[in-house]
Formats: C-alpha cells, sequence, structure tokens
C-alpha cells in the first residue's frame, strides 16, 4: 500500500539528517567581511571603522603585516639593536651595568655582517646610529671603522680580523642571562630573532653563579675588601688583544672623584651681602685685632672658589630673597665671632660646655626631638601621632593668624599624623642682628626664624608644617611603610627621608612627589644625613645590612659604600668642611670616614651600650659632640688617632676642665596644660673630665668605662638619656633628653 511518500534522503555519515552539511572553513578575509556588516548593521559605525583599519594590516592568517625591510633585510640590525638598548635602559638598576655588556658585540658582529654582504651604506647608517652609545669607551674603535668599507679591509685590520675568528665571552649572572632571552623570544618578530642570532653565532654567556656585578653592589664590595682576584670568567671576558671599555675589574676597582668643597653662591646674593656688610662695617667697626666682616666674607667666598667644587647649575635653588641676604649676614657674624676651638689647645683657653633641655611628665611616649637653628624653639614627635612645638626661653609663640592675634601660649601641639611620629626637622633659621638693610631703617627686617617643621610618621606620610600658620601645608606620599627618617637640607628647599621600604628619597618642597629614589640598602634605614653642600646625601641601614651609602643628588646614583658597623647604626652626621663623615652604633661606636678615599679613619669608643643617638660637628669641624642612652654627653677631638685603650679613671682631658663634679643638666619641671610634657628652664653644665664611674648603658656602678684618648670631656645627667645633641654656629652646645626616673 502506498504511502505518498518518497524514497528516503540519504545521509552523510556524522551529520544530523535535517542539519545543513558543513561547508569548507571560513578565510580571514570572508570573516571580516562578517564581522563588518555585523557592526554595520547594529549601527557601531566608529568600531566598524577602527576594525576596518586594523585589518588592512593583517594577513590571510590573522598575523600582523610586517616590513620586511626592517625584519628580513639588511636595516634588521638598526631596528634590533634600537630595541635591546631600550630594553637594557629600563631595566632594572642592578642588572643594567651587566645587560649593557651584550651591546658592544651585538653591534660588532651585525656591522661585519653588513660589511662583508657589500651592505655599505646600512653599515654606515648602523655605525652613526651607535656612537653616541660607544664614543666614551670605545672611541678608537669607532673611529677605526669608520674608515672600513669592504670586505677585504675586514680581513686586514687586526681589531676585525680578531673578532672575526673568537668568539666573543660575556660572563652574566644567571638571573640577568634568563630575563635577556626570555625577552628576545617574546619580541622575536620585532628584532629579538636577530639578536639571539647574533649571540649564538658569535658569541658566548658564561652563566656565573653569583650577584649583579655593580659599582657598590656587595658582590664588589666582598671582593674588594677581601682583595681577592678575578674570577676566570672575568679573565676572559671579550676577546683576547681587544679593548672591550669597561669591565668587570674596572667596575670594581672604580674609585671616582668626588666634589666635596662648598656649592658657590648666587652671584646676585653674593653682591647683595658684599654691599650690606660693607655698610654694617660702617656702621659698626671691628674692634682692634678682629677682622671686618667684609674680610671675613671675603675669606668665605675663595674658599669656594675650588676645584673640588661642585657646579652652582648643578643643584637648581629658588632666586634668594632678602631673608637670605639677612641670613648670610649673620652667619658671616658668626663665623667670626665664634668660639672657635682650633684641635688641640695645648693645655690653653676654657673647656666647651653643654647647655641642656629636660623634659618631664612624657611617660615614654616622645619618640623624637629637634631644636631650631637659632636655639628657640624645639619640637618633639610622640608615640601618639602628634608634634608639640615649644619656645625655649618661655616667650609666647608666634601667629599669623588672624583670630589668634592675641593667643600667648609658649606651646603649640599639631595634630594629623595616623601614627608614630619618628623623625622632626626644623627649616633652617638664625638670630639676626641686624637693625636695617639696603640703607632703609624704615622697612621691617624679614624674620629669620624657622618658618616650617617636617615630620616623619609610621603613617607612611611626610608633613609639611607652617610655624607661622600652625597648620599642615603639605602631604608628601611615596614611601611604602613607615617614613623613619627626614632632614631639611643644607640650602632648604630640598629635603630628605628614609623608610621602612629600604629606600632613601629627596623630594622638592614644591613638588608632591620625590625627585630621586636611592634604592641599594637590604634593609630598612636607619639613619640619614646631608653633605654641606647640598649635592650628596648619606643613607644607613640597620638589621642585616650596616652599611652606610653616599648617594649624589645630581644623578641618583650611589658613590661611595662604607662599611664596618656589626651594630644598629643610629646616627649620620657630615663634618662642615665636606670631608668627614661620622657615623654612630648602638654599641657604642663612633666611626670616623674619609669621603674623598672611602676609607675609615678611626673609631672612638667611650659611651655605654643603649646606643649614640645625635651626632654634630664644631664649625671647624675638629670636634665632634655625641649624646645617647647612657645619659651623657661626649666631646670628641677628630683630628687625634684613636690609637690604644685607656681605662675613664686615667684619662687625661685635652682641654683644663672646671674642679666640679659633672652638673647634672635637668632642671625643675614646668607644668603645661593637659599634663603634657614641659620642657624646663636651661642649666649650664661645667665642662667635666672623661666619666669613671656610673650607670652606663645597663652596667654595674662602679664599674670602669673603656674609652679612647680621644675623648675630650664628658657631661652625665641623672637619668636623662640625651635625644638631640647640637652644636650651634657658635659652637655651643645644646642638648635635650627625657627624664626617665626608673632609669
Amino acid at each position: 500500500m502506498s504511502t505518498g511518500q518518497g524514497p528516503p534522503a540519504a545521509t552523510t555519515p556524522g551529520v544530523t539528517p535535517g542539519q545543513p552539511a558543513p561547508g569548507p572553513p571560513l578565510s580571514n578575509q570572508n570573516l571580516n567581511q562578517i564581522v563588518t556588516e555585523f557592526l554595520l548593521k547594529r549601527g557601531y559605525t566608529r568600531t566598524e571603522l577602527v576594525f576596518r583599519d586594523e585589518s588592512k594590516h593583517i594577513n590571510e592568517e590573522g598575523r600582523p603585516i610586517l616590513n620586511d625591510a626592517d625584519v628580513y633585510g639588511p636595516r634588521k640590525y638598526i631596528k634590533a639593536f634600537k630595541l635591546l638598548k631600550d630594553w637594557v635602559e629600563n631595566s632594572l638598576q642592578i642588572y643594567k651595568f651587566e645587560l649593557a655588556k651584550v651591546l658592544w658585540p651585538f653591534f660588532v658582529y651585525s656591522w661585519i655582517e653588513l660589511i662583508e654582504v657589500g651592505q655599505r651604506d646600512v653599515a654606515k647608517q648602523l655605525l652613526e646610529t651607535v656612537t653616541p652609545t660607544f664614543e666614551k669607551h670605545h672611541i678608537d674603535d669607532l673611529r677605526t671603522f669608520s674608515t672600513i668599507s669592504l670586505p677585504q679591509h675586514l680581513k686586514e685590520n687586526r681589531i676585525t680580523s680578531l673578532y672575526k675568528n673568537n668568539k666573543y665571552r660575556i660572563p652574566l649572572n644567571p638571573h640577568v642571562a634568563g630575563d635577556l632571552f626570555h625577552f628576545l623570544e617574546r619580541e622575536d618578530s620585532q628584532g629579538g630573532a636577530c639578536v639571539r642570532y647574533v649571540l649564538q653565532t658569535h658569541c658566548e654567556i658564561d652563566s656565573t653563579a653569583r650577584g649583579p656585578i655593580t659599582p657598590f653592589s656587595f658582590e664588589a664590595i666582598s671582593r674588594r675588601t677581601e682583595g681577592r682576584d678575578l674570577e676566570d670568567v672575568d679573565a676572559q671576558e671579550g676577546i683576547p688583544g681587544v679593548n672591550i671599555g669597561v669591565s668587570n675589574k674596572d667596575v670594581l676597582d672604580s674609585v671616582g672623584a668626588l666634589k666635596l668643597g662648598p656649592l658657590p653662591m648666587e652671584e646676585g646674593l653674593r653682591e647683595d651681602v658684599r654691599a650690606e656688610l660693607q655698610d654694617e662695617d660702617q656702621r659698626k667697626p671691628p674692634k682692634p685685632g678682629q677682622p671686618s666682616l667684609v674680610e671675613e666674607f671675603d675669606q668665605k667666598i675663595k674658599r669656594e672658589e675650588t676645584d673640588d667644587a661642585p657646579s652652582r647649575a648643578d643643584l637648581p635653588l629658588p632666586p634668594s630673597r632678602a631673608r637670605d641676604v639677612v641670613m648670610e649676614m649673620q652667619k658671616v657674624r658668626e663665623n667670626r665671632d665664634r668660639f672657635k676651638i682650633e684641635g688641640r689647645t695645648g693645655g690653653i683657653g676654657p673647656g666647651v660646655s653643654c647647655c641642656m633641655f629636660t623634659w618631664h611628665n612624657t611617660l615614654g611616649s616622645v619618640s623624637c626631638l629637634d631644636f631650631s637653628k637659632d636655639q628657640k624653639l624645639a619640637a618633639v614627635g610622640t608615640m601618639d601621632s602628634y608634634i608639640r612645638v615649644w619656645t625655649l626661653d618661655g616667650k609666647p609663640l608666634k601667629s599669623k593668624h588672624a583670630s589668634e592675634k592675641d593667643l600667648k601660649v609658649n606651646n603649640r601641639k599639631l595634630i594629623g599624623h595616623s601614627g608614630p611620629v619618628y623623625s622632626v626637622s626644623f627649616s633652617d633659621a638664625i638670630d639676626s642682628k641686624m637693625t636695617s638693610l639696603f640703607g632703609s631703617s624704615d622697612k621691617p627686617l624679614p624674620d629669620t626664624g624657622p618658618k616650617f617643621l617636617l615630620s616623619a610618621s609610621g603613617d607612611g606620610h611626610i608633613r609639611l608644617w607652617s610655624l607661622e600658620l600652625w597648620q599642615c601645608l603639605c602631604i608628601y606620599k611615596g614611601h611604602s611603610g613607615p617614613v623613619f627618617r627626614v632632614s631639611w637640607g643644607p640650602h632648604g628647599h630640598y629635603f630628605l627621608s628614609g623608610g621602612w621600604d629600604k629606600t632613601a628619597r629627596v623630594w622638592m618642597q614644591d613638588h608632591a612627589s620625590a625627585q630621586r629614589l636611592l634604592v641599594g640598602h637590604d634593609t630598612s634605614i636607619s639613619a640619614i644625613a646631608w653633605h654641606p653642600n647640598g649635592t650628596y646625601v648619606f643613607s644607613a641601614s640597620d638589621e642585616t645590612d650596616k652599611s652606610i651609602r653616599m648617594w649624589s643628588v645630581i644623578t641618583g646614583q650611589c658613590v661611595r659604600v662604607f662599611t664596618g658597623h656589626t651594630d644598629y647604626i643610629s646616627a649620620l652626621e657630615c663634618a662642615p668642611n665636606g670631608k668627614t663623615l661620622a657615623s654612630a652604633d648602638n654599641a657604642g661606636n663612633i666611626f670616623f670616614w674619609d669621603l674623598a678615599k672611602g676609607t675609615r679613619i678611626k673609631r672612638s669608643r667611650g659611651h655605654g651600650k643603649g646606643g649614640i643617638w645625635s651626632l654634630s660637628f664644631s664649625a671647624e669641624s675638629t670636634v665632634l659632640v655625641s649624646a645617647g642612652q647612657d645619659c651623657t654627653v661626649r666631646i670628641w677631638d677628630v683630628e687625634l688617632p684613636a690609637e690604644g685603650h685607656k681605662a675613664a679613671a686615667a684619662q687625661q682631658p685635652l682641654i683644663p676642665q672646671v674642679g666640679q663634679e659633672p652638673a647634672d643638666g635637668a632642671g625643675a619641671a614646668a607644668a603645661q596644660p593637659g599634663g603634657s610634657a614641659a620642657a624646663t628652664a636651661p642649666t649650664q653644665a661645667p665642662s667635666g673630665g672623661g666619666a669613671a664611674t656610673g650607670t652606663t648603658g645597663g652596667k654595674k656602678k662602679g664599674k670602669e668605662v673603656m674609652i679612647t684618648p680621644d675623648q675630650i670631656s664628658a657631661f652625665a645627667t641623672k637619668k636623662t638619656p640625651v635625644m638631640k645633641v647640637q652644636m650651634t654656629r657658635m659652637n655651643l652646645v645644646v642638648g635635650g633628653g627625657c627624664f626617665d626616673p626608673d632609669r
């Protein structure tokens, strides 16, 4: 019986009946057309235009269309060199030196191949491209290459024939070599293949099981200190008989000259100061036998005109103002009238004395202390996240705030940080004795007191406070983690910070971000200092590092590394003459370093254990004053060698001492509102001999403290660890600390 249906349809294996059979795969062109039609249908006209433009540069396989002349032609070497050079320059600082070793052999063998195949125009272009990179170390080779244009010349020239007949050996750290070849594989079509071909054909990479080499890497430092010779892999670097430029040996042995002289004064400021000093000399002639202010100023300018001085243009500073003229004039006056310490006195003249300020009722909350340079203000930072500023003479603090004209208080509280305040620093100031300026007595003289206060905190921020409005003006962010130290530069405008993130940073007052990031320490920063000319800074690291690094503010590079401390480095200070650095640690050691030679001069001992918290040099750089947790302030002769050790009881002072027991530097506490810490009235501490007995750093009473013969004198306090000591421009010593009744 017929059902009225036709014969069954033929089926294709693997295809469900009723579905169309799959056609041939879509080509890239058909796929682009489908996408374009879809975008137009949906109204995405702008996206369609972008997609159409990108499709023009894709081949049938969906890959970017490359310029064959750049990738496969003779110009590939130029493209590859630029690729490699840009990558090296953007690499981490610790790897740059070793990675840069690859650039020279790649250029040489690329240039040789171009000459051999007759591409002398491209070879000449490659030579012109690389000349700025290599002319410092390979200028002679580049001149030789510029005279070669034929393959026959390559065989006749001794240098090129050595390159052709030998493989260039390159010692690289394994991590550096790995990063290099990973990069070349990633950029294979952009020139990486060309670089890899040259390295594999003409070079030999020697993997060295050591850290990366830089002038001040730990590998270089340990080799220099131990006097070890170069390893075999370093001795075979390059090609025998050919200069390879800067090698590992050159880097490990390099000791560059530093510009340690004073920074020259701005020419306009110099003329204004000299003219005003002449007027001052006419109004107040010098005493008989005393040099005039102009003569003293001329001597200062003469000291600045040395070959050792940096250029004024190296350190950009704001233009000078009337305030700068007054400050420079007063500095000249103080330098002339200062208490002079010309080295050892030979038993003639008075001893140095110390003025001590003591804070009571602090309950262990004070974490840092600083005095202003005019010795009128003191500021403390606390573990409770606030800062308090006092006048040392008890007079009311000045304020320019309209609502505080009649406010009469001798201390202010600055609130803003959200973590402990670890460091405070006053901007430059001086107590001016000027009566008029620029020949006019009607105009008010500019205020030469401190204008700003910097603070560093555990919240990771640095704050700039106005000491006229008593408000926070700016917050500087950049450190990762707590900021432990902050310090104004010697010329203002710049300041230095160091923190938990193992970095030191140089900032400008009018910039929110750091201008120099100084990376090299292995652990967090424990102490910082400025060089007097403002072009160098110092940083010390704690825990396992225990090294001191000297950095160039101009270039941001490390120029010196000082090692030798075996304990936590707690204080740094550079001498005003710019030639000596002093560093102190928690074991009671003071090291003196020669900056020019990069070597240690001597070690001074005398403080009890517990840490030396502050250092300060005299104006002549011949005397150092130190203070620490052992409740003493000590004076040291910088020039006297520290040879041998003597018991404190047998120590003979270099300067005659007043025949009294060391006086207590703590005065009666003056109560402050709110129960806060209060600065007491200063008490004069007469110069005392080396402390022979007493509790020093946890030692038993009556036990002798071993000190070196270069200690001049020591001042003891009663249960007051000294947090800050400062030698003024007049060579007077000011100290401060918090009374600790539990000691």
